[in-house]
């Protein structure tokens, strides 16, 4: 079973987070989790926040703005 933290580890190695490893995230963050795992989560917000991580969510939504514009 994949653990937030996990994600959140090759998100970090990475600096990117997928689509696809958001919505896990999302399905993940629906059940019982450790404090570990949200410690981990929180780390990765601030990684977001900071722009050490991008999200591909978001890139994803700035082109499609730009494209309609």
């Amino acid at each position: 079973m994949v653990l937030i933290r996990d994600i959140v580890q090759q998100a970090l190695a990475t600096g990117y987070l997928s689509v696809a490893a958001e919505n896990q995230l999302r399905q993940l963050l629906k059940a019982k989790y450790d404090v570990e795992d949200f410690n981990a989560f929180m780390t990765l917000q601030q990684a977001a926040i900071s722009g050490r991580v991008r999200q591909e969510s978001r890139q994803v939504y700035q082109f499609e703005t730009l494209v309609t514009d």
